[in-house]
């Protein structure tokens, strides 16, 4: 039987266990030794038997290992990109079959989008206008220019947009849009952060208007520099003093202010393959700093030296604990 939503998570060892046998069995045929072994590591324990279903379910929806990861499987045991698919391949295991949906949407997001940026990598781009955006990490946008409209649909992730006049004959208005709604510039410099299911604006200079999705008798909210609200397509959050770090990942920096470490390892996380999780026991725990994010390791060794925080890494560094040191 596959794995249920309120099944607790399964140990990082037993899942690139199941990762390593559903490798093995997609390069060649097992002797009969090995067919052996496996039959015996399947039922050797509930938890190997879970992890094992999930193999079978990842194989039964793409008849095999996902291409990304299927010609690595074919690498030496010691090469590095075999080590690398092997956590890739235990980390998909570890979201199925919940997180199967997501995935395969982030995947889709990533791929057919005009602009994307991999996880961790941050991307710089001059618009046909000169308008200039900035795309964070794990990010996918379209570009649309047309004789009426400059538009940005952001898929997924955070943007920086930094508004160039117009050239056009009539100036056209600069949109962006996420599915909660359309923003227009009015002279700006902002930022977008979708985080399903509302959308994350930021006005650092100019101002904002923004029309929900699904509006019905809500009137469109002007944002002014130095405020920040979020919405969902019906209705409007509060606005808000802007963080005034709020562009510091442009910088390379994620910077925290007497943060929570729950909250500032959600963050982390976004720039980091693989999964990182805190430790409740120290969820609370306030830190302050600026850590580099094009260097996530880094920054997890800086918080074991300043706080009383051990990490402990699996699957080959794709699976980070934070826990009490």
């Amino acid at each position: 039987m596959f794995a249920r939503r309120n099944e607790p998570p399964l140990d990082p060892k037993v899942l690139e266990e199941a990762a390593e046998w559903l490798m093995r069995l997609s390069e060649n045929d097992l002797s009969e030794t090995e067919h052996a072994e496996w039959e015996c590591w399947k039922v050797s324990s509930p938890e190997r038997n879970r992890a094992w279903s999930r193999a079978q379910l990842l194989q039964s929806k793409l008849g095999g290992l996902p291409p990304s990861l299927a010609m690595s499987a074919l690498d030496r045991p010691s090469n590095p990109e075999r080590r690398a698919a092997l956590g890739k391949l235990a980390m998909i295991l570890a979201v199925l079959p919940a997180g199967w949906g997501s995935w395969k949407l982030a995947e889709s997001q990533q791929w057919t989008a005009d602009y994307r940026t991999a996880v961790g990598q941050r991307r710089e781009l001059t618009l046909a206008d000169g308008s200039r955006i900035t795309l964070n990490t794990d990010t996918a946008i379209d570009v649309l220019f047309d004789s009426n409209q400059r538009l940005i649909n952001l898929r997924e992730g955070e943007i920086l947009v930094e508004t160039a006049p117009d050239v056009a004959p009539l100036p056209r208005p600069f949109l962006v849009s996420t599915r909660q709604g359309r923003m227009q510039a009015l002279g700006t410099r902002f930022t977008v952060r979708e985080l399903q299911p509302r959308t994350h604006l930021a006005v650092l200079e100019g101002a904002v208007r923004v029309v929900l999705a699904d509006s019905g008798q809500t009137a469109p909210l002007i944002v002014n520099a130095g405020q920040r609200t979020d919405f969902s397509s019906q209705d409007f959050g509060q606005v808000s003093l802007t963080d005034r770090y709020v562009g510091a990942w442009t910088q390379g920096m994620l910077m925290a202010d007497k943060m929570r470490l729950a909250d500032f390892v959600a963050e982390l996380a976004r720039y980091r393959r693989g999964f990182v999780r805190c430790d409740p026991a120290i969820g609370d725990l306030r830190i302050s700093g600026a850590y580099p994010i094009s260097d996530t390791q880094r920054t997890l060794n800086m918080l074991t030296q300043t706080y009383p925080v051990l990490v402990t890494g699996h699957l080959s560094g794709y699976w980070v604990t934070l826990s009490p040191a």
